[in-house]
């Protein structure tokens, strides 16, 4: 399931991850929270928490992921991705040199400081 959060710049567009995520997670609630922020910001930036339940993303989840992240890949300006979840961690560290943003990786513990440096 993917929760969308509150209490973040409003250029942010935060999201909890937890269970299983689904397509439909991100058709219902990631897309249209990214298009929102994209409708009103030149540059958004994203949040991206997982939470210590976490079951995984089932294929469907995966391509509605890459596909919002290349349609509007030069309005991404921060990415904070929150995770110990070690596989990831690598995917993120792989893929970020793919993106024109600035992407930070933080561990669970590391929540707040995450917080602060998306809204900075």
């Amino acid at each position: 399931m993917i929760e969308q959060l509150t209490d973040f710049s409003d250029n942010v567009a935060a999201f909890r991850c937890t269970g299983q995520v689904t397509k439909d997670d991100y058709v219902r609630v990631l897309v249209p929270a990214i298009i929102g922020k994209l409708r009103t910001h030149d540059k958004v930036r994203v949040y991206y928490e997982i939470a210590e339940d976490f079951a995984g993303f089932e294929p469907g989840a995966m391509w509605e992921d890459f596909k919002v992240g290349i349609e509007h890949l030069t309005r991404w300006e921060r990415v904070a991705v929150v995770t110990d979840v070690e596989w990831i961690g690598k995917a993120v560290r792989f893929f970020a040199f793919l993106m024109p943003a600035t992407t930070k990786l933080f561990s669970r513990d590391e929540a707040a400081q995450a917080r602060a440096w998306i809204s900075a």
